[in-house]
């Protein structure tokens, strides 16, 4: 009897060791992945960020995140961060297009690929990064150009738009206007008499509308926002001024949030050109064929489309940002 409990407990010590070594295999196999977001600068980004934690667990990888509060050297400082842990993969979506040679050419150096995501950059060596996930800002650019000439085709003008740019320097920022400008350059009704960034913010927006409303006042006949967040700031600044936006001033803008749906439905935005922030699915997938050694395209572009307000309350209910 002593000599089976003796080889029954060897046999579970044997196991149980089994099982440990297998566990240690499994979480060295484990992918890490380092994340470094722009911020929290908007609710497109909250979710955003949103999407990439739910994808990074429901993937079993091993998310490691740094939030750079809008500041491309904090971002830089995550990324070096993550080189000197030898994470697998680095994946970030950058702050502004320029100033990334250095830090990329350090993780190039180290062996770990990078996958951006929502934003592109400005490079001259195209293999500091593998693929770029999001969507494409120039397209939605001439999308919210070309539902201008189609809203004012009977119009004779002059049409004055007011724009509240992103971040200076951002991807979405210089391809917005850049879209916007290739549709309308050759319709001389249409005119932008006021730019000026309001940084993707509510606060932003609504602070750069107020100095507008004061300026032009009633001369704004568009305001073409690059985000809800400042379109909506936009709206509280205009309705403070004793201007009615969506009526005497048409209101164009981007993301198609939740937000932005209700302001459709309340009359005040016209129209709002989708951008998916709901990029995890695509990262998780692109960092497991990376890490396998697959060949991925150099862009991978999101599906989005283009909601008129007419169509705000019929869609808001399936929106998930």
């Amino acid at each position: 009897m002593g000599r089976t409990v003796r080889l029954a407990r060897n046999a579970l010590f044997g196991l149980t060791l089994a099982m440990s070594v297998v566990a240690q295999s499994h979480a060295q196999d484990k992918i890490t992945l380092g994340f470094a977001q722009v911020g929290a600068e908007s609710a497109w980004r909250t979710a955003n960020t949103v999407s990439v934690k739910e994808a990074a667990k429901d993937a079993g990888i091993n998310l490691k995140f740094a939030d750079a509060q809008q500041k491309q050297e904090n971002q830089i400082r995550a990324i070096r961060s993550y080189i000197a842990q030898k994470v697998n993969v680095i994946a970030f979506s950058p702050v502004v297009e320029s100033g990334w040679e250095p830090v990329l050419t350090e993780a190039k150096k180290a062996g770990i690929p990078v996958i951006l995501t929502d934003r592109n950059i400005d490079v001259k060596d195209q293999s500091l990064y593998v693929t770029m996930i999001g969507s494409d800002f120039l397209e939605e650019g001439r999308r919210a150009g070309r539902w201008l000439e189609e809203e004012y085709k009977n119009n004779a003008g002059p049409i004055n738009i007011a724009e509240l740019q992103g971040t200076v320097g951002s991807a979405p920022a210089n391809d917005r206007h850049a879209g916007l400008m290739e549709i309308i350059k050759n319709d001389p009704k249409f005119k932008i008499i006021a730019s000026q960034s309001g940084d993707f913010t509510l606060a932003g927006g609504k602070q750069v509308m107020e100095a507008f409303a004061k300026t032009y006042g009633k001369q704004i006949n568009v305001v073409y926002a690059h985000n809800d967040d400042m379109a909506l700031g936009a709206i509280q600044a205009m309705e403070e001024a004793g201007m009615k936006p969506g009526t005497d001033v048409k209101v164009v803008s981007f993301d198609a949030t939740k937000g932005g749906f209700q302001a459709m439905i309340a009359g005040k935005i016209n129209v709002d050109v989708e951008c998916s922030p709901l990029l995890g699915p695509q990262l998780m997938s692109a960092v497991k064929d990376v890490v396998a050694g697959k060949t991925l395209p150099k862009r991978i572009v999101t599906k989005e489309t283009v909601f008129p307000e007419n169509v705000a309350a019929q869609v808001l209910p399936s929106r998930k940002y």
